[in-house]
């Protein structure tokens, strides 16, 4: 199981196009709820815009999508809007692009194009980042074995969230959770079997070139 959300919690960016002004505001979401409470957070910032056109798409799978023109030519803002979070395969968030008109039409044409860049800008100004399963597991072993199992992870990029010193070592790593077969293979290798390995935690966690966080 693996999906791109935004990086940042929530961020924002604006242009302007023929004297109409435009502000993308992009959140991380993970309910309609939470979704549905950036919508009117905006929107009460917003109260005097010409339009508030929003776009959000939840779930691992994609599975809920919802937009709105806001009073727009049909099918000339919201869906541009969520076409482009589409495009850009992210899920868990929703963009809302507000317009202040700047009394030149942009015609059909335009307006997708303007509210298409408006989540594009939101989406560069947030940025990409994949969130995938973890596990965390726990490897606990003889302080003769340490140097081996530090210079194996360090082949393998994986990386030691923590390390316990007591009458034996106990090291975490926070790996996703398709590499955990291949540690446990290496670690039990390394050691000549001597290694107690286990499980301490899973979860969904965001990934940035080898590493995994909790949150970003």
């Amino acid at each position: 199981m693996a999906y791109m959300t935004i990086k940042k919690e929530r961020a924002i960016a604006d242009f302007e196009e023929k004297r109409s002004e435009f502000i993308g505001n992009i959140k991380r979401v993970s309910t309609e709820v939470e979704a549905r409470a950036f919508i009117d957070e905006i929107k009460s910032q917003h109260k005097q815009a010409t339009h508030n056109v929003y776009a959000y798409i939840i779930g691992e799978n994609m599975g809920i999508q919802r937009y709105t023109d806001d009073g727009e030519p049909q099918g000339t803002a919201g869906i541009p809007a969520l076409e482009v979070l589409k495009k850009n395969g992210v899920t868990d968030c929703c963009v809302v692009v507000t317009r202040y008109f700047g009394g030149i039409l942009l015609g059909t044409g335009g307006l997708t194009r303007a509210y298409g860049k408006g989540v594009s800008v939101a989406l560069k100004e947030a940025g990409i980042v994949e969130k995938v399963k973890g596990i965390t597991i726990k490897i606990e072993l003889e302080y003769d074995n340490l140097g081996k199992i530090q210079y194996v992870c360090a082949q393998n990029n994986w990386h030691i969230e923590n390390t316990e010193y007591t009458d034996k070592v106990s090291i975490y790593i926070l790996c996703e959770e398709i590499v955990e077969e291949h540690i446990i293979r290496e670690i039990t290798e390394a050691t000549s079997g001597k290694a107690t390995i286990c499980k301490v935690n899973d979860g969904i966690y965001f990934k940035e070139g080898y590493r995994l966080y909790d949150n970003i």
